[in-house]
């Protein structure tokens, strides 16, 4: 497993499916050494607000980006991105909502509660591996965060 210091995608998604079919399309890119999977939100919250004893505890080097599902167990994805807003350590790490609902409820509560970006996941095999693909190169490689 990695170490978080390593970790440069965070993939908070619950579906083994979805969550193979975006690492396939990462490895596309060599960009799957960097990628950790929270299987649901609080593993999710749990990577950066874990308490001292949990192993993922340390803060210190953030991952570049977030790809977060809405419909997650435990903690759902609009309450995972409510609370990384919400804190100074972790309110400038970009978060990208990437999810089958096309609701605009969720859609505008995303973008109200913080969300960079909205992207509704394609059904189609290739389509998915594209979109997964372009987006990891470009929160990964192209955008330049804050220091």
């Amino acid at each position: 497993m990695n170490s978080q210091h390593d970790v440069e995608i965070l993939l908070v998604e619950d579906d083994p499916n979805d969550a193979a079919l975006t690492l396939r399309a990462f490895q596309a890119r060599n960009l799957t050494n960097q990628v950790f999977v929270a299987r649901d939100g609080a593993e999710a919250l749990d990577f950066f607000f874990g308490d001292a004893s949990h192993p993922w505890h340390e803060i210190g080097i953030a991952p570049k980006v977030i790809l977060l599902d809405l419909n997650l167990p435990k903690v759902g994805g609009l309450e995972v991105l409510r609370r990384l807003k919400a804190d100074e350590r972790t309110r400038a790490l970009p978060v990208i909502v990437l999810t089958s609902s096309r609701e605009e409820p969720d859609i505008a509560a995303a973008y109200r509660l913080g969300a960079n970006s909205y992207i509704v996941k394609p059904v189609d095999f290739e389509a998915f591996s594209r979109a997964v693909s372009e987006l990891g190169l470009y929160w990964v490689l192209l955008n330049e965060p804050p220091q």
